[in-house]
């Protein structure tokens, strides 16, 4: 079992690295060369068929029909949700203020103490070159924190008893369906396919893209059930806080936040809201 807590903890040390450069290479995409909701419809449908291919040789229990629809409807609405409001809370604020959001979710039992950074960073932050529309943005940023929690939550429960690739190629395929019917809706909005299939490639554009459709999307997601099957959900939604180290840092040194007292005021008040919930988590366990 010690073995197991390793790998599912180095897993998710994996998956979090690249969940926060994905933050910074969304930012680089979004939205001048792929629009948001064109973006979760193209990570969301990857992934799936990304998953059910994996699928073909990883051979998993089968699941009831009852299973297969639940999953299905934890990526239509949790997965999407998630991925909907971040990728459009990314196009609007800046990667760091999004990372401060991200991490809220092992800690809305401390929603006061919480909630004082957060509203400290939504109402200081003001829109500039940077970011365009940072309140939208950040709020946004802030609902995704939620939808990912519950998915978290959700997602756990079903890991008990379902395989990990099952899991994961059902919850695609839902998010998937559900950005598929969205986008041909509204309609799609991606630059950088549209230039392409005029014969003008840029190729910076699509080396990010693929970064984030293999290791962001299809790898982390990979790696992140694996310490969801073996560490406790509050767990795994604190190595969240990795992401905003990385994102952090990455920001500052290609230009695309700058550093403001109030972002570190908040991200102080939200990590010393995460040592309240070690310290309830040691007290409920001894």
């Amino acid at each position: 079992m010690k073995d197991k807590k390793l790998e599912a903890n180095l897993s998710l040390v994996v998956s979090r690295i690249f969940a926060g450069l994905n933050m910074n290479a969304l930012k680089f995409l979004l939205p001048v060369w792929i629009g948001a909701l064109t973006g979760v419809t193209v990570r969301c449908t990857f992934a799936a068929i990304a998953f059910w291919v994996t699928g073909w040789f990883v051979k998993e229990a089968p699941i009831t029909r009852r299973q297969r629809i639940g999953l299905l409807c934890l990526g239509a609405f949790g997965m999407y949700g998630f991925m909907f409001c971040y990728l459009l809370g990314i196009s609007k604020t800046t990667p760091v203020s999004s990372a401060i959001f991200n991490s809220l979710q092992p800690i809305w039992v401390f929603l006061i103490s919480v909630l004082g950074g957060a509203l400290l960073c939504i109402l200081t932050q003001g829109s500039d070159d940077l970011a365009h529309d940072a309140f939208t943005g950040n709020m946004l940023c802030l609902l995704s924190s939620v939808f990912f929690a519950i998915y978290l939550i959700l997602s756990k429960k079903l890991l008990e008893e379902i395989g990990l690739v099952t899991v994961m190629k059902y919850v695609f395929g839902g998010a998937a369906l559900s950005g598929l019917v969205i986008s041909t809706i509204l309609g799609w909005d991606a630059p950088l396919f549209t230039d392409a299939a005029h014969g003008t490639w840029h190729w910076m554009p699509w080396v990010v893209l693929a970064f984030i459709l293999i290791f962001p999307t299809y790898l982390s997601y990979w790696l992140m059930p694996i310490g969801l099957k073996y560490l406790k959900t509050t767990v795994v939604a604190m190595y969240g806080y990795l992401i905003l180290i990385v994102t952090t840092v990455v920001s500052y040194i290609v230009g695309q936040d700058r550093f403001t007292w109030e972002q570190g005021v908040a991200i102080g008040m939200i990590c010393l809201s995460v040592y309240f919930v070690e310290v309830a988590e040691r007290k409920g366990n001894s």
